[in-house]
């Protein structure tokens, strides 16, 4: 099996990448500059180019029978103007470049698992959400809705699309709780808000063997929720993270005030949350490895 993939060099595309080698995939990792790269694991290698940007590296996709895309810029920082069309620009013009490189595809048997977001809802409080629920109307729904479309589109090549919506993925190299861990180790680790937010997440173990089922079951196609059985209010999640550092969390919450000042419009994303249910996973009788919070931060921060 031959697998290529735009956003590969981050923490999940790290991990995927040792996922799939393991199992015996050459994997492709498509980077826009490949002076001072990590070295990578058997079976493994990069490819030079820019996933928004036409160019050679389109005529290398059709050698493969799995393309994973995961490209898109942070949107972790305040959301000036510039930073949202990066946001959008990011995701939907790769995701197209990437699509149409597909059309050389057609007539073979082709797999297509494209990142999306749990953000693809917008907030409903305290509403269990599914693959079912639809779309919100706030800046990251719509981002995320044209970013599913995008994806789609390369059915009309007959290959088989799964949108991965994730949640907040808890890993060792990055992500949320690596931006976490500094505040918490010094014992000022507090909720944010109300605390009362739900929060959707997902070992990057379990996100990893994701992608690996869906490319072994046929039979799912479309969005997919990539999060726990379980999520958990923020307040609930605050205290699980000081127990596994065996540190306080006695400190007050983070008024959203607060986090809108220093944040602006992103501050407010960080003080509300969705209650993500991954009905298909469920369904398919998918296995999660780390379903609670405890035993996931346990084992990421052994």
């Amino acid at each position: 099996m031959k697998v290529f993939m735009t956003g590969g060099t981050g923490f999940v595309g790290r991990t995927l990448t040792r996922g799939f080698t393991e199992g015996g995939a050459e994997v492709t990792l498509l980077t826009r500059r490949l002076e001072g790269k990590a070295p990578l694991p058997a079976g493994a290698s990069y490819l030079e180019g820019d996933p928004t940007i036409q160019g050679p590296w389109q005529e290398k996709v059709p050698g493969h029978d799995v393309i994973i895309n995961l490209a898109g810029a942070s949107i972790f920082r305040r959301w000036t103007d510039p930073a949202k069309k990066e946001i959008r620009q990011s995701r939907i013009d790769g995701t197209r470049n990437l699509v149409e490189a597909l059309k050389a595809r057609a007539g073979q048997e082709t797999l297509l698992l494209s990142a999306s977001a749990v953000g693809y809802y917008g907030f409903h409080g305290d509403e269990e959400l599914d693959e079912e629920s639809p779309s919100g109307e706030d800046f990251l729904a719509s981002v995320a809705r044209e970013w599913e479309s995008a994806a789609m589109e390369a059915e009309r090549y007959g290959v088989r699309v799964a949108v991965l919506r994730f949640g907040i993925v808890l890993g060792r190299h990055g992500g949320a709780l690596k931006q976490m861990l500094p505040l918490f180790k010094w014992g000022l680790g507090s909720p944010l808000g109300s605390g009362t937010q739900w929060f959707s997440w997902i070992h990057e173990q379990d996100l990893a063997e994701v992608f690996l089922a869906l490319v072994e079951r046929g039979d799912i196609r479309g969005p997919v929720n990539c999060t726990s059985p379980n999520p958990i209010r923020n307040r609930d999640f605050t205290k699980a993270l000081g127990r596994a550092l065996n540190r306080p969390t006695f400190m007050p919450a983070v008024p959203a005030f607060v986090m809108r000042l220093v944040y602006g419009e992103f501050g407010s994303i960080l003080v509300k949350g969705q209650k993500v249910i991954p009905r298909k996973l469920i369904q398919s009788g998918f296995s999660f490895n780390f379903p609670e919070v405890g035993d996931a931060l346990k084992n990421l921060l052994q």
